[in-house]
């Protein structure tokens, strides 16, 4: 939703008698934005109230003819209105003043378990459901009491849009004139831009700042530390890991037939093909044999597509408030859709959204499940999902159904010509030459290994190799392979019923 959208969408609340709307940001300069920008065109008043400061007159308010005096020179800054810090103080003030407006409470939801104050608040809401007044309440964690929950609407706002990235942009460049010498063509500001997707504005105008004073300079050589900070920002917010395709290295070895797949999904994301009302593409599902591939599966789709990738962890969801976990996971798509188009990665998914009793966890895990579903449904943007899975039998079988994923794959243990491949990949990544390595002899003690033993293998010869002072070569591999017990034989049951159960339902990964 474009911010015009926004406001449009914020009006009709404010005319079809909504006395309570409710917005669950910090971003207060946004929600001071949106009121300012919505009460202009209607030409009503704003009030603005925080514990701080009291009930002043909204800097942004039509009919704002009050000023601090004490204020300096030039400010819009409003003088507040005598006894009226106090919640229960504030909230009398208002329903004497009678006056058509736009009430913005900050970080109001707290003193509402008082019930003095929560029953002084009905009596207001009660008379502005009448009169076209709405109180607006922000901050982060509004939980209402039950009984005044029911005439609050919730308003989302997402995080900032391309044009409103591109405004703080140039304000920073504004701001920072004569100081810093600024270098970008019209392709380096689209770059930045897009680069900037999923921050806020307030972590916009920093991280360009310091980009800017670091050297001097802002130009295109900024965006590359605008991701790595931009991934920072993300990990800290607890929910995503956020991998920008510019420093996504990932290769797999073999997996020919997923490798195919993509190469006809890509296509759905092109303008023919929405032309021929085709849909983008949902996403996949792969499941298989632990240490072969799935992950490294998800990095390489986003690599080749070009694509940044955001990892869900499931772990970080859960919270041991009740309705929070329902929160995080709706925190972490709507990111996911600023950020669109990108890929998003959800790793073991049976984990998060599995078959569990609901006694275990009061139900969350299946409520997780159905907003999953639903999104995953109803998705507009265009996100990849890929989810991995390891215990078929963990995973609700309406997930397995056709049409919830685009396809769902089965990765087993790699075969000669994919044992191969993998050992090519990591025998140069340690900048070894191939010719000094039997492969044909190496590739046949392998068998049975997944890649990630395949490459374990690898690495600690290679320690061993430093350690002695000693080149590594196929004998030093070949010993380190066989001192590997592999998951095929320890597991070796579990393998065969995978294998038994995925070869029949699901298509083959390689």
């Amino acid at each position: 939703m474009s911010f015009k959208e926004s406001v449009k969408h914020f009006q009709t609340l404010v005319t079809s008698f909504h006395p309570v709307v409710v917005i669950d940001t910090v971003e207060e300069e946004r929600v001071q934005g949106l009121i300012g920008a919505a009460c202009k065109d209607m030409q009503m008043s704003v009030f603005e109230w925080s514990i701080a400061q009291g009930l002043m007159r909204s800097p942004d308010s039509p009919d704002n003819r009050w000023q601090n005096e004490y204020s300096p020179p030039g400010s819009k800054r409003g003088q507040a209105l005598p006894k009226t810090s106090e919640p229960l103080d504030m909230l009398r003030h208002i329903q004497d003043l009678n006056v058509k407006a736009i009430y913005w409470l900050k970080d109001f939801a707290p003193h509402l378990k008082d019930s003095v104050v929560a029953r002084q608040f009905r009596e207001v809401t009660e008379q502005f459901s009448h009169h076209r007044s709405t109180l607006v309440i922000s901050g982060s964690g509004n939980d209402l009491p039950a009984e005044i929950a029911h005439d609050a609407v919730h308003f989302d706002i997402k995080l900032p849009e391309p044009e409103e990235l591109y405004n703080a942009l140039s304000g920073v460049v504004r701001d920072l004139k004569g100081r810093v010498t600024v270098d970008l063509t019209p392709e380096d500001i689209r770059a930045l831009v897009s680069a900037l997707q999923g921050m806020t504005l307030s972590q916009t105008r920093k991280v360009v700042s310091y980009a800017a004073l670091q050297d001097g300079r802002l130009d295109a050589e900024d965006v590359k530390q605008v991701l790595e900070r931009k991934a920072r920002v993300i990990h800290e917010e607890g929910l995503l890991d956020y991998f920008p395709p510019e420093t996504n290295l990932a290769e797999l070895g073999g997996f020919g037939g997923l490798k195919r797949w993509l190469s006809y999904a890509k296509v759905g994301f092109t303008p023919q093909a929405r032309q021929y009302n085709l849909p983008a593409p949902k996403g996949i599902l792969i499941v298989g044999i632990q240490g072969c591939g799935k992950s490294l599966a998800a990095k390489t789709i986003a690599r080749q597509w070009n694509l940044p990738l955001l990892k869900l962890d499931a772990g970080r969801l859960y919270d041991k408030y009740v309705g929070e976990s329902d929160k995080n996971f709706r925190r972490a798509v709507t990111m996911a859709e600023t950020m669109a188009p990108c890929i998003l990665w959800m790793d073991e998914i049976e984990k998060s959204m599995g078959q569990t009793s609901g006694e275990a966890d009061g139900g969350l895990s299946r409520r997780l499940f159905g907003y999953f579903l639903t999104w995953l449904q109803e998705k507009s943007q265009e996100i990849f999902v890929v989810a991995t899975a390891n215990d078929l039998s963990a995973i609700p079988p309406e997930l397995l159904r056709k049409g919830r994923f685009d396809e769902i794959f089965f990765v087993d243990l790699p075969e000669a010509d994919e044992r191969r491949d993998i050992l090519t990949i990591h025998l140069s990544r340690r900048r070894q030459g191939l010719d000094a390595f039997d492969l044909d002899q190496l590739v046949a003690a392998t068998e049975g290994y997944s890649g990630a033993e395949i490459e374990q293998a690898v690495i600690t010869a290679h320690y061993h190799a430093l350690y002695e002072n000693c080149p590594a070569d196929t004998p030093l591999l070949l010993a380190e392979i066989k001192r590997t017990v592999p998951l095929s034989v320890t597991r070796r049951e579990d393998i065969q019923r995978l294998r038994a159960m995925a070869r029949e339902r699901f298509v083959a990964a390689r």
